[in-house]
């Protein structure tokens, strides 16, 4: 495209996500000229948002695909994950670069066909591992490649969801079941798996995993409760109370974008009751809907015997992640908001404080992060230049492929080696 030009772009699946990373590219100049949405009310949401935008719409994204001048430069795809595949594959073909939501897909050969088809369109294929992108994320490798610490012996990384937003993606959400969506693992850490592969820096050979689904069980569930939150003498002392939670949100702008407009489109007391009453999001969290872990623990040995423990739980409040990094002249703590290293050689301690934006959560942008990485695509997609988007389809590949293997080592109790590709 040419330097003047402004850079169009095409929405998969205009869901939180979708229209999240719309939001951002408009904000960085782009214009968006076409959107793919089954959903008849979030399509007329995302309209009424975008009205000042030349949108065309399409009925599905083989009609998008099919049209004989490209409408826009690269797509943005945020379908569910079950549903990544195909479109990914089928755009690439048609010459669209790809902002494609994580995880790539939820099977390995789902995965390779995206990349390769990625690959074999010679288009770009940006993965939303956005934690890589945040300055927080920047400033902890600079420090780690400076030799803060000396070299790096080990890592603990903690991913703390927040108690109910595990409940209201995990339990009453979209990624509850594994056959509807993939294991825990990847639909929620393949972040954090990713993540550690970077700031690390080395390729990983043996990883292991434990974890279950422990407490979102029917036999958890108290003598007392009901079938829905709005009918249960428990709702005002329950931790998972549906009414507490979603009720407590209205009137915050950020969490009526999320989790709010999940629910509902009609973002209003009347419109959240209706939602609360009728759909998956009203029901008690120990009716059995589920499936997923609500907590795991992953082990990784990286070349040269570098190791890192990797924890992420329901259990916490929805908060940034927590770091500490083990070096042999020094450590690093880190909370997502700023890091602590401590020099052994001089056996001083000081803080490290990296520009941050918004909270952790999905509903602020991660931090920034969501923002950095539209804004690198965008300017990767405008130059051609590659160098701009801090992983490639094969990089992102590799991380997943940790994730698989995890998953395979948490249900047969074995240590997997992770073969060279």
């Amino acid at each position: 495209m040419t330097a003047h030009a402004p850079l169009r772009l095409a929405i998969v699946g205009a869901g939180s996500r979708g229209t999240g990373y719309a939001r951002r590219a408009v904000a960085d100049g782009a214009t968006i000229t076409a959107v793919v949405e089954p959903d008849a009310e979030r399509l007329r949401v995302f309209l009424a948002e975008f009205a000042d935008q030349p949108i065309e719409c399409f009925g599905t994204w083989q009609d998008l695909a099919a049209r004989e001048e490209r409408i826009a430069d690269a797509v943005v795809v945020s379908t569910p994950d079950r549903l990544h595949a195909e479109p990914a594959i089928g755009l690439a073909g048609a010459g669209y670069h790809l902002l494609l939501e994580k995880p790539i897909a939820p099977t390995e050969e789902e995965s390779s066909r995206i990349v390769a088809a990625a690959d074999a369109a010679g288009v770009m294929l940006a993965v939303c591992h956005v934690m890589r992108y945040s300055d927080y994320s920047h400033t902890l490798k600079r420090l780690l490649d400076d030799g803060a610490i000396g070299r790096l012996v080990s890592v603990e990384h903690l991913e703390p969801i927040g108690w109910w937003h595990f409940a209201h993606s995990y339990v009453r959400g979209n990624w509850a079941r594994e056959e509807e969506s993939g294991p825990m693992l990847l639909t929620k850490s393949s972040h954090d798996i990713d993540w550690l592969s970077y700031i690390v820096g080395l390729p990983a050979e043996r990883v292991s995993s434990f974890g279950s689904l422990l407490h979102f069980r029917p036999e958890n569930k108290p003598a007392d409760a009901t079938a829905r939150c709005l009918d249960c003498p428990l709702q005002n002392s329950c931790a998972y109370s549906a009414t507490t939670i979603y009720r407590g949100f209205l009137g915050d702008e950020t969490f009526e974008r999320w989790p709010l407009a999940v629910l509902t489109t009609d973002v209003t007391p009347e419109g959240v009751e209706r939602a609360l009453r009728d759909g998956p999001y009203g029901r008690c969290v120990f009716d059995g809907q589920n499936d997923v872990v609500d907590h795991q623990v992953v082990n990784i040995e990286y070349s040269g015997g570098v190791t890192a423990s990797f924890t992420v739980t329901a259990f916490t409040e929805l908060d940034f992640r927590k770091t500490r990094l083990f070096g042999t002249s020094g450590s690093i703590e880190g909370d997502g908001r700023s890091l602590l290293v401590h020099d052994f050689v001089r056996d001083e301690k000081y803080e490290v404080v990296p520009e941050s934006r918004g909270a952790a959560s999905a509903a602020d942008g991660h931090g920034g992060a969501d923002d950095a990485l539209v804004q690198a695509f965008l300017a990767a997609v405008r130059t051609g230049d590659r160098s701009l988007l801090l992983s490639g389809p094969a990089e992102s590949l590799a991380t997943h492929r940790i994730v698989w293997l995890a998953e395979e080592a948490r249900r047969s109790n074995t240590v997997m080696p992770v073969p060279a590709h």
